[in-house]
Order: structure tokens, then sequence, then C-alpha cells
């Protein structure tokens, strides 16, 4: 590959035509006046810094839309993946696929890429790392929790993530809660704090099969079961209005039976009636009921 001095060398400098009141205007370069490199990706790490430099300089003075402006944008961003990829690493003990990282990595570096200005005098890789890590970050707070939780504690989690796999490393065994605060000099709180809202971070079916358990168990079923509870609130909240319809003596049997859980006979004494007329009046109260609640077979 051509030496990166060589690649830098511009043989025929751009003119600058001006205006009336004399101000410099830029124009799309010649394409045989730009840097040419086979390979941006197979530059090594200190060439790559210096090329960008130059090419940093160079896009600024490009007309934006230009077949000029597009070939040095695209250079620079084939020549600073590995920068993306530097800060994917930090993101590593995460779920989330590194390939899905680096890409959402990427689009941080063309924002970097975009709106620096060689003019300040700082150095690219100075300004592009935090908007990458802030576009990664920004990735796995919109869009891969599964609940949303506040953004100090999706921070958090990460920072705990983090110092779990490096006390891990050191401590040959998994850190206690104690250990972490410690370690990030935080309260214990905060620490279960995060811990708890990583919770939030993936949700599973309650289908979901249980290894451990038959072909037919799903979590559901270790969770809970069904409460017979709940139909009887429905068959009440059905029968009042039909309750409601009966004639008053026919209400008054049903409470004195079901409510005050009198006898047939007690029921008579109390009304007047014998225990078979009793009989007769909730035997045709519960059909007619039990007509109004149940779905009709016609």
């Amino acid at each position: 590959m051509t030496a990166p001095r060589a690649l830098l060398t511009n043989p025929h400098p751009v003119p600058d035509t001006t205006t009336s009141s004399d101000t410099a205007v830029p124009r799309s370069a010649d394409p045989a006046e730009l840097p040419h490199i086979e390979d941006p990706g197979a530059v090594a790490p200190a060439d790559a810094r210096e090329l960008s430099r130059a090419l940093l300089v160079r896009l600024s003075l490009l007309e934006e839309g230009t077949a000029d402006y597009s070939y040095v944008r695209a250079t620079l961003i084939e020549l600073n993946v590995s920068l993306v990829r530097y800060a994917a690493r930090r993101f590593r003990s995460s779920s989330e696929p590194m390939d899905d990282i680096v890409q959402v990595g990427t689009i941080g570096l063309i924002k970097a890429i975009d709106r620096f200005e060689p003019d300040r005098g700082l150095e690219f890789t100075t300004f592009a790392l935090p908007t990458i890590i802030g576009e990664i970050k920004r990735y796995f707070r919109d869009t891969t929790w599964a609940v949303h939780v506040p953004r100090r504690l999706q921070e958090m989690r990460l920072t705990l993530a983090q110092a779990s796999d490096e006390l891990e490393q050191r401590l040959d065994r998994a850190p206690t809660v104690a250990e972490l605060a410690a370690h990030l000099e935080v309260d214990e709180e905060e620490v279960i704090e995060g811990l708890t809202a990583g919770n939030g971070y993936t949700a599973g079916s309650l289908d979901m099969k249980l290894a451990a358990d038959t072909p037919d168990s799903t979590l559901a079923r270790r969770l809970g079961f069904e409460d017979a509870r709940i139909g009887r609130v429905e068959d009440l909240h059905t029968l009042k209005p039909l309750i409601a319809a009966l004639p008053e003596r026919d209400r008054t049997i049903l409470s004195l039976r079901f409510v005050e859980e009198l006898t047939q006979a007690q029921i008579g004494e109390g009304l007047g009636i014998s225990q078979m007329q009793v009989s007769r009046l909730l035997t045709r109260t519960l059909a007619v009921l039990r007509a109004g609640l149940l779905p009709s077979d016609r």
C-alpha cells in the first residue's frame, strides 16, 4: 500500500474563487487531487489518524452532495470503524449481538464526522468517541428495554455489569452487593436498585417452556393458577338484574335460603306457608335464574 505521506500529497492544489467581496468560496476538488486509498480498513491505526486529520480538513472544503464529498466522507468512515469497535467492546457484556452494537456505533461515527470542525484544533478521536458511545447508550435506552425505567437506572445497569465482570475475574466468584458498592463508591441501596431495574431489560413469554420440567410445562403454570372466584364474580354480576326482576316474595325466599341459610321449614314458618310451597317456589325461581344465566341451546 502507498505510504501515508504519499497519500496526503496534493500535487494540484485546489484554486479558490472569490466573490466581489474577496470572500473565499470553496468548490469541489478535482478527483485526481484527492488521496486514493484502496483498502481503508487495512490502514494501521496510527496511519489512519494521520489520514483522517487530512481528510477531515479536505471534507470541510468540499461542497456537500458532490461525488468528492461522498468519497472523502465514506473513506473517513472506513478508516475509523476500528474506533467504533473499540467503543463497542465496552458493551460486550450485554445480550445484544456485537454486530448490532457496531452498526449503531457507526451511526454515531457518521454524526461525529459530519459535526467535526477541524479549525478548532481538537483531535478527532477525542471528539468522536463520546459521540459513538452516546449513540450506543441511546440505542440501549430507547430500543432494547422491555420495560421503561429511568435513564439513571439504565446507565447503572451497564456500570454494574462491567463492575461485576471485573470483580468476578479478580475474586473468582460472583461479587456481593457490598463489594459492588465499595468498588463503585456508591450506596448499597443504589446497587440494589440498579440490579432490580435490570429485571426490566428483558421479558419472557408466559408460554415459554421450562427446561427442567415436563414438555407441557410453561412459565404460566409455574407463576399462577386459575382463580375460580373470578368466574363467581362474573356470575354474580350477570345474576344481579335477573334477581332484581323477580317478584318480591321470590327474592325474600332466596335471601332467607342462601344468605341467612335458613331451612325450608324455617322459611315456611316465617312466611306462613308450608315447606312444600317453599320447595316449589325455590325450584321455580332457580329454574328462571338458570335459564337467564346459561346460554340458550336454541
